[in-house]
């Protein structure tokens, strides 16, 4: 059921629309799963009519599918689907790193490097969601200290299908045996302020992962 926070002065239909999109990104609807108006307004407590509106509002976003006379699904994710994010995120965050190599400033590079090690205890304790926090919050350092707002902006635009990636390939632990050294690469060139070094580890690290996703395509569970 929704927390309906004294405090919180969003419209009812904006909660459940964010709410049910945060279940999406995150997996907790796993793709495929039929968004089905009456148990999801059960579930949380509201009526039919703002599941309705924002089963209709992420159907524009295209994170539901609606077949005609079969409801709407929780959209699937192709492997084309995510190495054609990828390729896109390959070269709007090569080219942060390469600005970030000479604009980072010393208090976001403390960060960087507490956030890389917070990362590399996730990897070893097998904490997916940790692994999920500390990678998204490495790549966000990096894009916020480059310093470009139309860079920064057009990688925002990519921000919630890649969140709805990682929990997809972190599903398989094997895709983050390597992030730790990938990571420690990236870190390493900016510290050095290198940007063509920055902007190279960070084109393999994305580019390693590209290849692993159309090598083994995407594992999806299934309801």
């Amino acid at each position: 059921m929704l927390n309906f926070d004294i405090q919180n002065h969003k419209p009812l239909r904006e909660m459940v629309y964010e709410e049910l999109k945060l279940q999406i990104l995150t997996g907790a609807i796993i793709p495929g799963t039929r968004m089905m108006e009456v148990e999801l307004a059960d579930e949380m407590g509201v009526s039919r009519t703002p599941i309705r509106e924002a089963i209709r509002k992420l159907e524009k976003e295209g994170l539901v599918t609606i077949e005609p006379r079969k409801g709407a699904y929780a959209s699937m994710i192709s492997t084309e689907d995510m190495v054609e994010i990828l390729e896109v995120r390959q070269d709007l965050e090569g080219l942060a790193a390469y600005f970030a190599a000479d604009r980072m400033q010393p208090a976001q590079l403390e960060e960087l490097k507490t956030v890389s090690e917070h990362y590399n205890e996730a990897v070893t304790s097998g904490s997916m969601e940790d692994m999920i926090k500390y990678d998204t919050r490495f790549h966000r350092i990096i894009v916020d200290s480059c310093h470009n707002k139309i860079l920064v902006q057009m990688i925002e635009q990519l921000q919630e299908l890649v969140l709805r990636f990682r929990y997809i390939y972190y599903d398989n632990f094997k895709r983050a045996e390597n992030m730790p050294e990938e990571h420690a690469a990236i870190l390493g060139a900016i510290e050095k302020n290198s940007p063509d070094e920055a902007r190279e580890a960070a084109d393999v690290h994305i580019d390693r992962l590209k290849k692993l996703v159309i090598e083994e395509g995407v594992q999806q569970r299934h309801v």
